[in-house]
């Protein structure tokens, strides 16, 4: 087979139809609405869920985060995990344990000493183990927290003119 074999039958035009890009952006809806759909899973409702993203983002700590939704701080930690947030109160170490904990092979005593942690942070790292992330509930607050996190890096990184 010959290039002209392969090229027969192309067109080549001298203009070209302009489709657009097809996208998607929901990001202009209110944070609350964009949870409407995943508040059955949620611990609270969307609106509650929305604060305690925006305060979470603004830079607040989880227990403030929380405090700002009127929410006590394991739910806003709670909520947070749902939404994709690296919140938990052990390490690898720790999941460790809990998972042997879940499988009946410690008791809760030991696995709370072995974990070091308070009573607390066991029932929050449980619930975390339990738990999956909420896929649409992440892409809901996608813009929210990405956004939020390049910001505490930017006094840290370089402007074009500062790198000329």
């Amino acid at each position: 087979m010959t290039l002209s074999d392969i090229a027969a039958g192309v067109e080549v035009t001298t203009h070209q139809r302009d489709r657009g890009v097809a996208a998607v952006d929901e990001t202009d809806a209110p944070l609350p609405e964009r949870l409407a759909p995943v508040a059955d899973d949620l611990p609270c409702s969307a609106a509650t869920a929305a604060t305690v993203v925006e305060a979470y983002a603004a830079g607040k700590s989880v227990g403030d985060a929380g405090r700002a939704a009127g929410v006590a701080p394991v739910m806003a930690a709670k909520t947070l995990h749902l939404v994709g947030e690296q919140v938990s109160p052990v390490g690898p170490q720790g999941r460790e344990i809990i998972a042997d904990w879940l499988a009946g092979d410690l008791s809760r005593s030991d696995a709370i000493a072995l974990a070091d942690v308070t009573e607390q942070e066991f029932a929050l790292a449980v619930y975390i183990e339990t738990h999956e992330p909420l896929p649409a509930a992440r892409d809901a607050v996608e813009g929210a927290l990405t956004t939020a996190e390049r910001d505490p890096l930017g006094e840290t990184m370089s402007d074009i003119g500062e790198l000329l």
